[in-house]
């Protein structure tokens, strides 16, 4: 069925006492053993899939760690720090991490290459820097961008490079020839975040606008734009498949936007701070989500694994949640809230629901409508 089936939120069940403070970034390792989580506490953290394993904080960086990623394989995570650096660690055992050292402002963004080979980054300085992994080397500068530098990304085939910019557009690179293919300006402001469709056509970013958009990038055409958030945009991943688009925001909702039907199908009401970033596992079977919660000063990293599931069009996902929650908040103030948060939750998949029902008794009538005009040509036809 196409529809989520009803149920409660996330619960957040387990709590494993980790970052100081707010989450900046999270990842899935390849097959799911593992997630990377960096965070405003100077750290990366990579926790255990498993119940009762244990968590590895890696100490290095000298300010807050606003972004990693896993390489392909798995055997090696990447960070990028306010502290100008990226840095490469091993999170199968704390040795010393390889140092990165060529941007001059905070590194935004860190993303591996499909093949694991190359890295790019995105910083403060304006520019997008490319570095090869394995001899550990800079390799060349994009920099056309006039503002800060916010996001980049490899295309699936590792041919092209999108970056996105305080200076509100998204840009298309050539790996090869390292110019600039097109810029696309249609974001009225800041844009935080940007990635490539797992067919390499499309691209979605959001920002400080509010919006999601999505461009065919064959054609430099905007295909999509949703205005589903009342804040700024954080961040969005793209569901293996292709079909979905899980996004996170300031007004502290996950959205769940179905690209087939150009539509919203989920909100998540699970943050009590913004939603500042969200990732989908590689197989797609579940999703992670970072946040911050603005009153909070001695945080926890809480995951939950046995989370809701809900089904959408025969793909099941489970929905855990990354969250950081304040150890003094009072039972009632948050039970009341997870009632406000399960009624809004239960009110989005009704109207949705309803949504979708007009639109199939729309299809039905124009069906029916067709059936009777053929049968009375048929009719005509007879009698002539």
């Amino acid at each position: 069925g196409g529809l989520p089936c009803c149920g409660e939120d996330p619960s957040l069940e387990r709590h494993f006492k980790g970052h100081r403070d707010a989450i900046t970034s999270v990842d899935f390792s390849f097959k799911k053993k593992q997630l990377a989580s960096g965070s405003m506490d100077s750290c990366l953290m990579v926790w255990s899939m498993k119940p009762q394993m244990r968590a590895y904080r890696f100490v290095g960086h000298k300010d807050a760690v606003l972004c990693v990623q896993f390489s392909p394989s798995g055997h090696l995570v990447a960070s990028g720090s306010r502290d100008k650096t990226v840095r490469l660690w091993s999170p199968s055992f704390k040795g010393e991490p390889t140092v990165f050292k060529a941007h001059t402002a905070t590194v935004r963004s860190v993303h591996f290459s499909s093949d694991g080979q190359s890295l790019v980054t995105a910083s403060d300085d304006k520019t997008v820097k490319v570095w090869t992994v394995h001899r550990q080397k800079f390799l060349f500068s994009l920099s056309q961008h006039i503002n800060w530098v916010r996001c980049a990304r490899f295309s699936p085939d590792g041919r092209l490079i999108v970056s996105a910019s305080d200076d509100k557009t998204v840009k298309l690179w050539d790996k090869t020839s390292r110019e600039c293919i097109h810029s696309f300006c249609e974001h009225g402001g800041f844009v935080n975040h940007v990635d490539f469709h797992p067919s390499g056509n499309c691209i979605a970013a959001g920002g400080t606008d509010s919006t999601v958009k999505v461009w065919d990038i064959r054609m430099n055409r905007l295909l999509q734009h949703y205005q589903v958030h009342s804040s700024v945009v954080n961040s969005l991943s793209f569901h293996p498949s292709g079909n979905y688009l899980v996004t996170a925001s300031n007004d502290s909702t996950l959205k769940i936007l179905d690209l087939l039907e150009g539509r919203l199908l989920y909100t998540l009401h699970g943050h009590q701070g913004p939603a500042t970033c969200v990732a989908f596992s590689r197989d797609g079977e579940f999703f992670a989500s970072g946040g911050s919660d603005e009153q909070v000063s001695d945080s926890f990293l809480s995951y939950n694994p046995d989370s809701h599931i809900i089904s959408l069009k025969g793909a099941t996902f489970c929905f855990p949640l990354l969250v950081v929650e304040s150890k003094n908040q009072q039972e009632e103030e948050s039970s009341l809230a997870n009632t406000l948060e399960h009624i809004m939750g239960q009110l989005d998949v009704l109207t949705q629901t309803v949504s979708i029902l007009e639109q199939r008794l729309t299809l039905t009538e124009d069906k029916l409508k067709e059936c009777l005009e053929n049968q009375q040509k048929i009719i005509q036809n007879k009698t002539n």
